[in-house]
């Protein structure tokens, strides 16, 4: 290919127009026009750029075929890969937000508490059907992007990495941003939570004696978690996407990578049906409805202890 080919295609496969690279490089759109023609050639600095710019070499540039060194996504596998992070994201994130908002309502209504008696509100069963309502939501999101996930997986069995290392590069920056940043929130709200509770306490002592302070001080934690958990599936779904080997080999069911995930996906999925069981049982027999929802976080912690020891155990016999 000549230069002037290189150069299109580079540009195009950027999602750049002409214009735009004119201005990158500040030379007027007609130059970079003539160069994609074949009609003149670049100076030298403007070589450079452009190389720079398109992370090339010279001799890539100007002798060789740089489409060549690119493999197309044909199976639409990172938009598919996108849309299937944020769906999974979402559904987290309701659930946690549920469960925030359940916190929540339970200080605003022992704010209300005179209110709450005299129409004989349950405000422990209406908070719990607010949860419920999430967490239906919530389901739903799941069920449909499963079976998208697996429609898509049966269809197109085996993916070409068609990632560059640059781009895995820049990604794994973005992962660990997203990763510290979580942390960093999780401890800020532990922080701000400690440093609410003898503040709240002493005015609900001395003013209002029904009011549920710590339900206030534990929904502003849990909107923190809310936040950082959100950051922390995102981040690990995105980076499951550019795994494309660890893709490939569920595909094989033959493979070890298969029948561990598999694995772990009906031991998690037991867990968290009891889990769901005894926040029911808790709810309806107990009225519980505003503590029941610790064993959500509970249970999840579980999961994510199962699925570690399984992959531990596996890397040992491999």
């Amino acid at each position: 290919m000549s230069l002037g080919e290189n150069l299109q295609f580079l540009r195009k496969r950027e999602n750049m127009t002409q214009e735009q690279l004119a201005e990158a490089l500040e030379v007027s759109r007609q130059s970079v026009s003539k160069w994609e023609s074949d009609s003149t050639y670049p100076e030298t600095d403007k070589l450079m750029q452009l190389a720079e710019l398109f992370h090339c070499t010279l001799d890539d540039l100007m002798r060789k075929d740089v489409s060549s060194q690119y493999i197309e996504d044909k199976n639409h596998y990172d938009e598919h890969k996108n849309q299937y992070s944020k769906r999974i994201t979402l559904g987290v994130c309701l659930i946690l937000s549920g469960l925030t908002l359940t916190c929540f309502l339970q200080a605003v209504f022992s704010y209300k508490a005179d209110f709450a008696y005299k129409v004989n509100f349950d405000s422990d069963y209406f908070s719990g059907i607010i949860f419920l309502l999430f967490v239906v939501i919530a389901v739903a999101v799941f069920v449909v992007t499963g079976l998208q996930d697996s429609y898509f997986t049966k269809k197109h069995p085996y993916i070409e990495d068609f990632y560059s290392e640059e781009e895995k590069e820049n990604f794994h920056k973005k992962f660990t941003v997203m990763i510290t940043t979580g942390v960093v929130l999780i401890i800020a709200g532990l922080i701000i939570m400690l440093g609410l509770e003898p503040i709240i306490d002493f005015k609900t002592t001395n003013s209002f004696s029904d009011f549920d302070s710590g339900s206030l001080i534990g929904s502003v934690f849990l909107l923190f978690v809310t936040i950082a958990v959100t950051l922390f599936v995102y981040a690990g779904t995105q980076e499951s996407k550019y795994n494309i080997r660890h893709y490939n080999l569920m595909q094989d069911h033959s493979s070890q990578t298969f029948k561990n995930d598999k694995k772990k996906g009906l031991i998690c999925g037991c867990i968290m049906m009891i889990a769901t069981m005894i926040f029911l049982a808790c709810g309806f027999i107990g009225n519980l409805w505003s503590s029941a929802w610790i064993v959500y976080p509970i249970f999840g912690i579980a999961c994510g202890i199962t699925a570690t020891v399984i992959d531990r155990n596996n890397e040992e016999e491999q």
